[in-house]
């Protein structure tokens, strides 16, 4: 009982200090029934969770009027808005978010990793955000300063800023290769076969959004015109960018935004110009939560061209991430495992590259585990289970090189321009 009082005093006076378009957000739940989650769709609702047939979501004033016009009737449940008590050991003493990193926290470690393996690692700006904070690719290679042409494997993470365990999961696989490179004769293979690519936060201005001012921010921070913020950088993309409104939304107040026009936000420009100017093979793009991995398309429950190829590697995937910790993964094609994206991430990169390109959704399965709010001791065994499929995908497309594009009948549309030697990063 006196935790509970000392959790909502805590909140309490969190929620004073905090914007009033932020501090009204409440979380309200409703039935699982079509009319709920036909009207989530419209209105471009943030669902957080599905649990024992309620739908759980996260709703401004202006979407709670919308609702109540609706007639839908709702219960409030703000109480699951605070996310568990975090660890109290060494490393949550020296950060603000303890073993997780902030932007500056995530730049220092990627330069020490630089400085501790120059041979084989090599950071890059590929871009910079709204706010102007650089986007970080960590490159690793035999020979990270060239441009050989070997096959190119990209991991993404934290295109949505709340799901801070999709930064850590790609940042330690980058830590993972360069510190076994010497004693691990498969690494080495690898990572002299390969370059590897990794951009732990895509969206690093919402990210220290969620930092300093709401822990559930989603969107990046467009300053949008009618004086709400934020484009779902996922959303954002242009295979069947805008295609409907269940897949993505036209209202900037939603958290599915998808902006003006596909592309317009620089975060998203600089995956595209990475991609587009690589000869990359794979590709992951880290999320959390559900334990899930999923693969185009996303926008249409119709397969791809190469779908058996999509699910065949992609249980094998799963297969390697359940093995070693049991907690299973499900595979499926992302329009029909989940629910409707369109203009998502990896339904572009397939549809320009004809790269298996694959969304993981992280542990936890459901809100009940934790939701968006993985525990600090949850990071390093979440990664362990991910670790075989990520050197696995690695290893298949040094095996499968040249991938063919879906939908520009056999060539890429742009030429290889991108030069590692631009925008290395600088202290």
């Amino acid at each position: 009982m006196r935790r509970a009082f000392l959790l909502i005093f805590a909140l309490a006076i969190i929620a004073s200090l905090l914007p009033a378009q932020i501090r009204d957000t409440k979380i309200i739940s409703l039935p699982q029934t079509s009319a709920v989650l036909d009207a989530a769709a419209r209105l471009g609702l943030d669902l957080l969770a599905e649990i024992d047939g309620r739908i759980f979501i996260a709703v401004s004033p202006s979407d709670l009027r919308k609702i109540e016009k609706l007639g839908l009737f709702y219960l409030c449940d703000t109480r699951t808005l605070a996310p568990p008590a975090s660890s109290t050991g060494p490393e949550s003493s020296t950060s603000p978010i303890g073993a997780y990193h902030t932007h500056q926290e995530l730049e220092d470690d990627l330069t020490a990793l630089q400085s501790r393996f120059p041979e084989l690692a090599k950071i890059i700006v590929v871009g910079f955000s709204l706010e102007n904070r650089p986007i970080l690719a960590l490159k690793v290679s035999d020979n990270p300063g060239a441009d050989e042409g070997e096959p190119a494997v990209l991991f993404l993470g934290c295109h949505h800023a709340r799901e801070w365990i999709s930064v850590e999961i790609p940042f330690l696989f980058g830590r993972y290769l360069l510190e076994n490179y010497g004693s691990d004769p498969e690494v080495r293979r690898l990572v002299d076969a390969a370059e590897i690519w990794i951009v732990p936060m895509v969206n690093p201005d919402g990210h220290d959004y969620t930092v300093r001012v709401y822990r559930y921010w989603r969107k990046n921070r467009r300053a949008n015109d009618d004086g709400t913020f934020g484009v779902d950088l996922n959303r954002n993309y242009g295979q069947a960018w805008g295609c409907d409104d269940f897949g993505s939304s036209p209202d900037p107040a939603a958290d599915v935004y998808r902006g003006t026009t596909a592309f317009s936000e620089p975060e998203t420009q600089a995956v595209r110009n990475l991609i587009l100017g690589r000869n990359f093979g794979s590709m992951i793009s880290y999320h959390s939560y559900s334990q899930l991995l999923t693969y185009p398309w996303g926008y249409t429950t119709l397969p791809t061209r190469q779908s058996a190829l999509l699910h065949d590697l992609g249980l094998q995937l799963a297969g390697l991430m359940t093995a070693v910790n049991g907690r299973e993964y499900f595979c499926g094609q992302s329009g029909t495992a989940l629910y409707l994206t369109n203009g998502d991430t990896t339904d572009w990169a397939y549809a320009v590259t004809g790269m298996p390109a694959y969304t993981i959704e992280l542990p936890p399965v459901d809100y009940l585990g934790g939701g968006f709010f993985n525990r600090e001791e949850d990071i390093a065994p979440i990664f362990q289970e991910n670790l075989p499929a990520m050197l696995a995908l690695v290893d298949w497309t040094i095996a499968h090189p040249n991938p063919v594009p879906e939908l520009s009948g056999g060539s890429r549309p742009f030429p290889r321009a991108w030069s590692s030697a631009s925008g290395t990063i600088k202290k």
